[in-house]
């Protein structure tokens, strides 16, 4: 499952799929996913802007191509996308502190916190606490309290978003400790859990 041939070959499949149907929206975010799993950020963004010529209606919901922007230092264009994806789901914590980052990145952590758009319905208790964090409304300490009741995912979901709050702080040394612990101490099958190997290949940390 977390293997890079097992991407590869995963990679592979969705090549055939769009040689078959290259007129499948879907089947461009697919393929475009495993691109970012492979850190190949450039060719995921290429893969989920194709999938938007192809149906613009998926505009709002394109919150992978967000992060990859992020990743390619597509600051306004990551902003932007989030906010996109808050009109179609107002109540997760993840996209609003990824337009977070993005403006942190942009404008410094100041006007991140001040332009914070409010979330108060998202069902998962550790992003409740993440939001809290960044909204300025507790401690560190606090998430992470919250993400050791929730086992492997919630120390995962601590540990990951500890580490973007330290960057956008620019704090690397904990940034680098807490993004590096999520990836290798708390694997799950999920999006984020590559994303954060990603991130740490992408910034050289070991």
């Amino acid at each position: 499952m977390f293997s890079t041939n097992s991407l590869e070959n995963q990679l592979q499949r969705w090549n055939e799929i769009i040689r078959n149907q290259p007129n499948n929206p879907n089947a461009y975010i697919q393929r475009g996913m495993f691109y970012f799993k492979l850190a190949k950020i450039e060719e995921s963004i290429q893969d989920f802007d194709t999938a938007e010529k192809l149906d613009s209606r998926i505009t709002p919901y394109l919150w992978q191509r967000g992060l990859s922007y992020y990743y390619a230092q597509r600051f306004a264009d990551g902003a932007k996308q989030f906010e996109r994806d808050l009109t179609v789901n107002s109540q997760d914590v993840e996209e609003t502190v990824w337009r977070y980052l993005c403006i942190a990145r942009l404008s410094g952590v100041t006007e991140a916190r001040n332009s914070l758009l409010p979330v108060k319905n998202d069902s998962r208790q550790i992003m409740r606490s993440v939001y809290d964090l960044f909204a300025g409304n507790c401690t560190t300490d606090d998430v992470l309290n919250v993400g050791k009741l929730q086992g492997v995912k919630g120390n995962f979901y601590s540990h990951l978003y500890l580490g973007l709050y330290y960057e956008a702080e620019d704090n690397i040394e904990l940034a680098q400790e807490y993004i590096v612990k999520a990836a290798d101490n708390y694997k799950i099958d999920d999006y984020m859990w590559y994303l954060a190997v990603v991130h740490k290949n992408v910034r050289g940390w070991f």
